[in-house]
């Protein structure tokens, strides 16, 4: 029971707010010593963990690019191209994007899109430049909405796009796990073709959640131009 002490450490420094990279190495040490490995243990079991897991480091890479191409103005450039296309809303862009990251997924191509490579510094701007053109100004609390809008997109159009391929490591988990806990043979195939109609759930529900946005939005800047007029007609009759 000890070694769980490592999960308490997690939740307690996640609850205040610590570095996440400290806690969870900091719990990781702790329940290795507990669990009764000595320094030169808990050493090798970090250094596999690293060496069998270094793709997830590929941010150490991206994120440079995405700090260059935003110095030079990609964000902008992406708010003015979208602002001239005077159909594209908020919610039609997302939809797009989502409909491109769930088939690039389902073909195998996660690495197209993500949030560091293709939310942050592209498609958040063009939602907010889409925004931008159709009411003139977006207070902040409307661009955290959209932001968070853009996130969403990205992770339901790989989650529910990537379980497609049939090459993919959550399918051959999924396999393995039955076949190792069940005593059945799962074929990876037959949970690609089942994976289709979720995906294609996903993309009517949560594209039906991006047109809400749009209708969301126009409801609360047509309330705020009417309260802004009534303030202004009160203003003039004093």
């Amino acid at each position: 029971m000890l070694v769980l002490i490592g999960v308490l450490l997690v939740i307690v420094g996640f609850a205040i707010r610590l570095n996440p990279l400290v806690v969870v190495t900091v719990a990781g040490i702790v329940t290795a010593l507990l669990g009764g490995l000595n320094p030169l243990q808990i050493l090798d079991a970090f250094g596999s963990g690293f060496a069998s897991s270094r793709s997830v480091t590929i941010f150490v890479a991206v994120l440079p690019v995405v700090g260059i191409i935003e110095y030079f103005g990609l964000q902008e450039q992406a708010k003015t191209l979208i602002g001239k296309l005077a159909k594209l809303t908020a919610g039609r862009v997302l939809l797009g994007y989502l409909a491109v990251r769930q088939l690039t997924a389902a073909v195998g191509l996660n690495s197209i899109g993500g949030h560091a490579q293709a939310v942050r510094p592209l498609v958040f701007p063009m939602a907010e430049g889409a925004a931008l053109r159709r009411y003139g100004h977006v207070p902040e609390h409307i661009k955290e909405r959209i932001k968070g809008h853009s996130a969403a997109a990205d992770n339901v159009g790989v989650f529910f796009g990537e379980d497609v391929f049939v090459a993919v490591g959550s399918i051959l988990l999924i396999t393995t796990f039955v076949d190792t806990t069940y005593h059945l043979h799962l074929e990876p195939l037959q949970l690609a073709l089942w994976a289709i109609p979720s995906a294609f759930a996903a993309f009517l529900i949560h594209g039906f959640r991006l047109l809400r946005l749009d209708r969301a939005l126009d409801k609360e800047f047509a309330n705020t131009t009417q309260a802004q007029e009534a303030a202004t007609a009160t203003e003039g009759a004093k």
